[in-house]
């Protein structure tokens, strides 16, 4: 334990996120823990098939012989813990192949294992669930992974126990930074806006170098993108942190960078559940203590419920994506027809056998056909025509990729050649996501050749009542109207307001923070919820399709929903943006009504 400052760096954003990383932070950041973050729902069906293949696989390889092999003695040397989930589906054999890489080189570093997230071998688990959360549907047949996101305590249990290294299968990307700070700072678990704080320093830091100027708005401020520094929270035992950077790397920390990252993919910032705590953010609030080092605060924690959320990954057809350039006069005009007839004529052959159509999407890409109605050009001389095609049936895909040649020399010209050859089918995974109560899951963890069962959930984790929801939880409406001085000038919100967009299975958010706390009542007049469902009609397809708004004071920001707009989102949907990520860069040039005297300052500055 310590009064002292925690730092926790974040090597990993993702499964394929760079491993330089790791060597930066270790070699730079003055680390008390080195945290990484490898899964999500598409990444644990990958491995579950790995481990249907090979039993011994299951877990990102890379994590054991690209980093933690070679930078092993340096962490030892400084006493960094070390806590991932790069576990995946098979935890175990992860941490044995991480053991045999060190007793080769000689080092000892005590590795602690945590399992019970993985349920699919669980009995009679579609009793246990509950339907589907938006679609209410029963558990799917073909049932790929099943695991549920769990929360700090089994980590907290390994740091307990003496662990350098705890290796972990599915929990909530904020746990890894959570828990040690459990541990260092003896939090207790009813102490709610501490565990709030910890986790908000998780969310933001689980993302890797998105809260460090990657993925950011105003990206031409950035100094440097090819060294960019990963983000380090530098944690205090009242649950306040400031996140930074290692000395002389790129990137950017500011306000705005740190915000974009907390409103990442997030819904309702009143109400953010997670296995250890609900948290509110509305309140949050960044300080800037110096050059790229911001203070966060203000977050607040509410008890949890005793459920654990469930995330299902299951098997639902197949897919295939035709992509290849065109150019020429009347290339869009060109490329239509080419894609309508190539349709038909692959859709007649399979009525001839008695096999229904294609679900299909062709995009235009340089038409901006992603921006739908909103598209500003449809003139461009050479576009990248891609055709997604989906069935249940593989052998309808593999007559799909087998016609698609054909239209180079059948069809109208200008077609260079197919990119990546012909297509072939790949499994569609949908994701399918429940509850279980937290009762149902045993939790273990594995150290020193011990078993040992980490502890059930506090007896006080019980439903919320809505009026208990109330007390903490922003109404999901758009903001009221604000009397306005005259708006007698419109300007692009990218002059007003930062953005950044994310998904969350189907559904897709947008954050938008105001630069200024004076441009937040233009913003907000602007963009209701009919406006940003307006802009974005082209997504919002489906009869379920619906926009929700939260507002943040704390940052100044306000938070769009955007319901079933993602096609089905991750590889089940057919769409070039099937994650949203370019939502907010599309919004950023919403028209936005302002005042002359606003007009008058923004002109102002922009002449400075």
């Amino acid at each position: 334990m310590t009064d002292t400052s925690i730092r926790i760096g974040c090597a990993s954003g993702f499964w394929g996120d760079t491993n330089s990383a790791a060597f930066q932070l270790v070699e730079k950041g003055q680390l008390n823990y080195l945290v990484f973050d490898y899964l999500a729902e598409i990444t644990l069906s990958i491995m579950a098939g790995a481990k249907r293949k090979n039993p011994a696989l299951g877990y990102a390889t890379d994590f054991v012989t690209d980093v933690m092999s070679p930078l092993a003695k340096s962490i030892q040397q400084q006493g960094i813990k070390v806590i991932s989930n790069a576990g995946g589906i098979n935890p175990q054999a992860c941490a044995d192949a991480l053991a045999e890489q060190l007793e080769q080189q000689g080092i000892s570093l005590n590795i602690a294992v945590v399992t019970g997230d993985d349920l699919t071998q669980t009995p009679q688990l579609e009793e246990q669930l509950s339907p589907e959360l938006d679609s209410q549907a029963p558990l799917p047949k073909s049932m790929v992974s099943a695991n549920a996101y769990l929360g700090a305590k089994a980590i907290t249990a390994a740091l307990a126990q003496g662990a350098d290294i705890v290796i972990t299968g599915r929990i909530v990307d904020s746990a890894v930074t959570l828990a040690p700070l459990m541990h260092e700072f003896n939090w207790q678990w009813d102490q709610y806006d501490k565990l709030a704080q910890g986790s908000l320093a998780g969310h933001i830091l689980e993302c890797g170098a998105q809260s460090t100027g990657g993925n950011f708005t105003d990206w031409e401020q950035v100094p440097s993108f090819d060294n960019i520094g990963f983000p380090i929270a530098e944690c205090f035992a009242n649950g306040e942190f400031v996140i930074q950077k290692p000395e002389h790397t790129g990137g950017l920390v500011s306000p705005l960078t740190v915000a974009e990252q907390i409103v990442y993919e997030i819904g309702d910032p009143g109400a953010y559940y997670l296995p250890d705590v609900i948290c509110d953010f509305c309140q949050v609030q960044l300080h800037q203590e110096a050059d790229n080092k911001i203070r966060v605060s203000g977050a607040k924690g509410y008890a949890p419920t005793p459920d654990y959320k469930v995330s299902v990954t299951y098997l639902d057809g197949f897919r295939a994506n035709a992509t290849f350039i065109m150019a020429g006069i009347d290339v869009a005009a060109k490329a239509k027809r080419t894609t309508a007839t190539l349709i038909t004529k692959i859709n007649r052959q399979l009525e001839q056998k008695g096999v229904a159509p294609l679900t299909t999407q062709v995009d235009l890409l340089g038409t901006e056909s992603s921006y739908g109605a909103n598209a500003q050009t449809r003139h461009s001389r050479e576009i990248v025509v891609r055709i997604a095609a989906i069935h249940p049936d593989k052998r309808a895909l593999f007559l799909f990729g087998k016609e698609i040649a054909q239209a180079a020399t059948g069809m109208a010209p200008g077609i260079t050649g197919l990119l990546g050859g012909r297509p072939k089918p790949t499994p569609v995974i949908k994701l399918h996501s429940a509850l279980i109560a937290k009762s149902s899951v045993t939790t273990q963890l594995g150290y020193r050749n011990e078993t040992i069962l980490v502890e059930k959930p506090l007896a006080n984790e019980q439903p919320l009542a809505d009026s208990e929801k109330d007390s903490f939880s922003s109404s999901a409406r758009t903001p009221e109207l604000h009397s306005l001085p005259a708006l007698s000038h419109q300007v692009p919100l990218i002059q007003l307001a930062v953005a950044r967009s994310g998904d969350k299975g189907d559904h897709a958010n947008i954050g938008v923070i105001a630069r200024h706390p004076e441009f937040l009542p233009y913003i907000e007049n602007a963009l209701t919820t009919d406006a940003v469902a307006k802009f974005f009609q082209h997504c919002l397809t489906d009869e379920k399709s619906d926009v929700l708004c939260w507002q943040l004071p704390g940052l100044n920001a306000v938070n769009f929903l955007l319901k079933h707009s993602l096609g089905g989102g991750g590889v089940a949907s057919l769409r070039s943006d099937p994650q949203g990520k370019a939502f907010a860069q599309q919004l950023l040039e919403f028209p936005v009504p302002i005042s002359a005297a606003l007009w008058q300052t923004l002109n102002l500055t922009s002449k400075e």
